[in-house]
């Protein structure tokens, strides 16, 4: 039972990091975009944008990891090693990227929490499973 929940969360937290990825490589100079990470205009979003792109990759990697662990587990049963091993570092790593964010200052801690949480309950799980 617990595994299963694991898993769940885990998948959530790949699916808001291959979102997280759309909107940095791929929608970043888009306006509706660009507000939602506090950039002021489409010139300072064009000068970021290989930043950007860069970082959303990074989040897509993150994802993809999970997802993969996520097959080997289910397929291979919650004792597998190889897919919690790779569960497990995926989601710490989405946690400790989340940490990260919160060390840049206070008005990130509202994004870290959205982008630390799923994966810190999946973590947990996945540890406790």
């Amino acid at each position: 039972m617990i595994g299963t929940v694991a898993l769940v969360f885990a998948g959530l937290a790949a699916l808001l990091h291959v979102y997280i990825f759309v909107l940095e490589s791929v929608r970043w100079t888009q306006p509706k975009t660009w507000r939602v990470f506090g950039i002021a205009d489409q010139q300072t979003a064009e000068a970021t944008r290989p930043m950007a792109y860069n970082q959303g990759f990074y989040n897509l990697f993150l994802a993809v990891g999970a997802a993969i662990g996520i097959v080997l587990w289910t397929v291979n049963g919650v004792g597998d090693i190889a897919g919690r091993t790779l569960l497990i570092f995926s989601l710490g790593s989405m946690v400790a990227a989340s940490l990260v964010l919160v060390t840049s200052g206070r008005k990130y801690l509202r994004p870290a929490s959205i982008q630390g949480t799923l994966p810190l309950i999946g973590l947990v799980l996945a540890i406790l499973a």
